[in-house]
Order: structure tokens, then C-alpha cells, then sequence
């Protein structure tokens, strides 16, 4: 069997394959746990007049004006997203990685670029479902800025054909310029997070406790977030649509000059600071869906290769 063969082998694994749905159902599980939290930082994000609280002190608003299930307002669509999204993504970092190494030790630097890689495969396949999410989980919101116009969408379906007869196909790619410089978020949340991973093995010889996997799967994703936060606010605004982006015939150009806009507008409005309005809302909410996530993964992953009779390396991840 040639070369050629061997890296497609790699790449349509059965372990590939494993490691994608316990990506994915992890993350679906640790989203559904923790999603208040995010409608929380959704908010102070695109809601640019809403005052910067604590994320029960909003959620509390939330439910007192929009009714007790709005902190749960666009579930499903933001859980079909992330379940598609981390199915792509560690389908992509692993079968990436598998091709790659070829049975060679992993490093940090080596890590980051699949991570890298990973992300933009995920960027460019998923953004239509992130905008749309995004629209469904804000619509019906009780909004402080009086310039946001409301939206009138039915559902995944209806708001795909509407976002696309009224403002282009292109539009369903909003946000896709800062969500490809945000590929970071990942790669370097999984970057921390195998390096620990080794270390800690290295050191106890055994798989890792429960606390073990939850604590370095915190650390990992608040180091990532915290770096990357600006760009992520940005990120909203441009796929909620509302934003006022200063038009220019190229994309690429307009999409840096959103950027760069958006950044700036809220510098001088807020100061520095305000770039990291609602951080500790993000903060709280990523950290705990991250760590509750890769402990999910990585029990589902390593349950299903036990039970299927797959050896693997105590380092392999």
C-alpha cells in the first residue's frame, strides 16, 4: 500500500471518526448546561447600551422582561451549529494530525498549526449556521440601543431564504474575515491543552482524573478567550447585520475596514475596556462549557475505544 493510501487512511479513520462525535456530543451537552451564560454575553456584546453587569444581574433582567425561557432563546440552532462545528473541527484537527505525524511525537508548534488548519476548514463550512444562530438567539430581544431593527424569523429554514433574498448570499458569510483570524481561539486552546495534557501524563504515568481533564481544559480555554476577546465581540456585531459597515466595492477590504471600524468605535466610546465588555460573562461561560467539554470528550472517546478493543497511547489525544 503506497503513501497516498496510508494518508487517506489517516484521514477516513475510524478513529477520526470517534474523536469528531465525542467532540461533538461533548460540546452539546456542556452548551446545554451552561447556555445562559451565553445569551448573557450575547447581549452585552451586540446590545452596545446595555449596562456591563454580573451574568445572573442580566439574566435576571433577561427573564424579568423577555419571560423565564429567554435565556434559552435560539437553543437549537446554536446546538445544531456546534454540534456540525465540533464535529468539523476535531474531525479535521485529528485526521489532520494523524496524516502529519505519521507516528511521530507531537509539540506545541506542530499542535497550533493543525489547530490552525482545522480552524479554517471549520470557518469556511460552518459561518452560514453561526449567522443564522446568532439572528434566531437575539430575535425578540428587549434591546437599549433603539437603532436595532427587530427580525421576524420562523426558524433555521425561513431565516436562511430571508437573510439571503434580502441581503445576498454573502451575506450568510458575515463575520467570516474576524472568524478566520478567531481560528487562534482554537488552536491555541487546544495547543495549552495537549501540552498540559502530555505533561501531566508524563508526570503520573496513568490516565488523567476527571478534576484533571476539567482543570486543564479551564485553563486552556480562559488563556485563549481572554487573547482573543476583541475579535470575538467584533464577530457578533458583524452577524447580527446591524452594525453599520462602512461599504467599499471589495470584500476583503470592506470586511477589514468592519473590523477595524468596530474596534475603534468602541475604543473611543468606552476606552480600552471596552473592547472586553461582557469578558467576565464569556469568561464564566466558555471556561465552564470548555472544560465540561473536553472531560465529556475525552471519557466518551476513551469509553468507545475500550469497548471497540482500540489500544492507544496514554499521550495520544
Amino acid at each position: 500500500m503506497g503513501s497516498k493510501d496510508l494518508k487517506l487512511l489517516d484521514v477516513f479513520s475510524y478513529e477520526s471518526l470517534v474523536h469528531a462525535v465525542a467532540g461533538a456530543m461533548g460540546s452539546v451537552t456542556a452548551m446545554t448546561v451552561f447556555f445562559p451564560l451565553d445569551t448573557a454575553r450575547l447581549r452585552l456584546q451586540v446590545d452596545d447600551k446595555r449596562k456591563t453587569k454580573s451574568s445572573p444581574a442580566i439574566l435576571s433582567e433577561i427573564i424579568k422582561e423577555e419571560g423565564l425561557l429567554a435565556p434559552y432563546r435560539g437553543w437549537f440552532p446554536v446546538i445544531c451549529s456546534l454540534c456540525c462545528s465540533n464535529f468539523v473541527y476535531f474531525y479535521c484537527f485529528h485526521s489532520l494530525k494523524a496524516t502529519w505525524l505519521q507516528g511521530q511525537r507531537t509539540t506545541p508548534g506542530r499542535d497550533l498549526i493543525i489547530g490552525i488548519a482545522a480552524g479554517v476548514v471549520n470557518v469556511l463550512v460552518t459561518t452560514p449556521l453561526w449567522v443564522v444562530n446568532t439572528r434566531l438567539k437575539l430575535q425578540g430581544a428587549k434591546f437599549r440601543n433603539e437603532d436595532i431593527q427587530p427580525t421576524h424569523y420562523k426558524g433555521i429554514t425561513d431565516a436562511f431564504v430571508q437573510i439571503m433574498q434580502q441581503e445576498g448570499v454573502g451575506a450568510l458569510w458575515n463575520g467570516t474575515f474576524p472568524s478566520l483570524l478567531l481560528v487562534l481561539n482554537p488552536a491555541v486552546q487546544f495547543m495549552i491543552y495537549e501540552g498540559l495534557k502530555r505533561q501531566l501524563i508524563r508526570g503520573v504515568h496513568r490516565e488523567l482524573s476527571s478534576v484533571e481533564v476539567f482543570l486543564i481544559g479551564a485553563i486552556a480555554k480562559a488563556i485563549a478567550t481572554t487573547i482573543t476577546y476583541p475579535l470575538q465581540t467584533v464577530q457578533s456585531v458583524l452577524r447580527f447585520g446591524q452594525h453599520g459597515q462602512p461599504a467599499d466595492q471589495s470584500r476583503l477590504r470592506n470586511s477589514l475596514r468592519s473590523v477595524m471600524y468596530l474596534l475603534t468605535n468602541r475604543v473611543r466610546k468606552w476606552g480600552v475596556l471596552g473592547l472586553f465588555k461582557g469578558l467576565e460573562a464569556k469568561l464564566l461561560q466558555t471556561v465552564l462549557t470548555a472544560a465540561l467539554m473536553f472531560l465529556l470528550y475525552e471519557k466518551i472517546a476513551n469509553t468507545t475505544f475500550r469497548v471497540m478493543g482500540v489500544k492507544r497511547g496514554l499521550s495520544s489525544g
